[in-house]
């Protein structure tokens, strides 16, 4: 399981969480506590928004942990609302073009999780994203699939979390139809550059860890807490949608079922 942040508020350097807390993503990136692996060392990813409407972003294979120019941008660059995310592959290659946030056009996307059986659903489940996307398509992860078909729905009017469901929803009865027992099980962010909506949801009872620090000022998802505060970090429930929009946050049900479209 990878281990990813979000963050919203007032800008701030990258370096500030990515990096100096005491459980920083980076230090994640080798003692992860709350994951099925305590190392994820298969590449990262930092993407932020500046003064332009499309995100930056830097990925590299290395682990996070050996890369002394993520240790240079993140002291460098300072943002309103960025993601950070460190990768334990899950049966896909070990290449950039693997490496979470996704980026397309205003949007960013990060994702922890499984398609249970990927392997037995990916060519239908790539069929499904619309030839205006598909191209966008570089990687080979059910994580990148999942972020076409939820920008699909995003573009065919649905609101973000919606989108998110109906991709979901999709890859789920393919599952079924597939006839694998695994489940699906999703922690994920996707971002306009004003809004982040952050998802934690499976079919089963054991979703991916994900946590919502809301100081006003600034609001932070992350799969564990980055810092010694724990007064602030607050478990999100399982199947629950948070929205975060210049320091208002709002949590809502987040039913697979209820929101998919044909």
């Amino acid at each position: 399981m990878c281990r990813f942040l979000a963050y919203s508020g007032v800008p701030v350097f990258l370096e500030d969480l990515v990096a100096a807390p005491c459980h920083s993503l980076i230090h994640q990136s080798l003692h992860a506590t709350e994951a099925k692996t305590g190392t994820n060392g298969d590449g990262f990813g930092v993407g932020w928004y500046g003064d332009r409407p499309e995100p930056g972003q830097y990925r590299e294979v290395r682990p996070a942990w050996s890369d002394e120019n993520l240790l240079s941008i993140a002291r460098q660059v300072r943002s309103h609302l960025f993601f950070a995310h460190v990768r334990a592959a899950t049966g896909t290659a070990t290449t950039r073009a693997n490496c979470h946030p996704f980026a397309h056009g205003r949007h960013l996307f990060m994702h922890n999780g499984q398609i249970g059986g990927y392997g037995l659903i990916r060519r239908r489940l790539e069929a499904l994203i619309p030839d205006s996307l598909y191209s966008a398509r570089v990687g080979t992860t059910d994580s990148e699939a999942l972020f076409l078909l939820t920008l699909a729905r995003i573009e065919s009017g649905l609101a973000p979390g919606a989108a998110l469901a109906s991709a979901l929803g999709d890859a789920l009865d393919l599952m079924r139809q597939s006839g694998t027992q695994e489940p699906l099980r999703c922690a994920a962010a996707i971002a306009d550059g004003d809004t982040i909506h952050a998802v934690r949801w499976s079919s089963d009872s054991r979703p991916p860890s994900l946590y919502l620090c809301d100081r006003g000022e600034s609001v932070v998802v992350a799969s564990e807490p980055v810092d010694a505060s724990r007064d602030c970090w607050q478990a999100l429930p399982c199947n629950t949608l948070v929205s975060i929009r210049t320091g208002a946050v709002a949590l809502t049900p987040f039913d697979v079922g209820l929101e998919r479209v044909a």
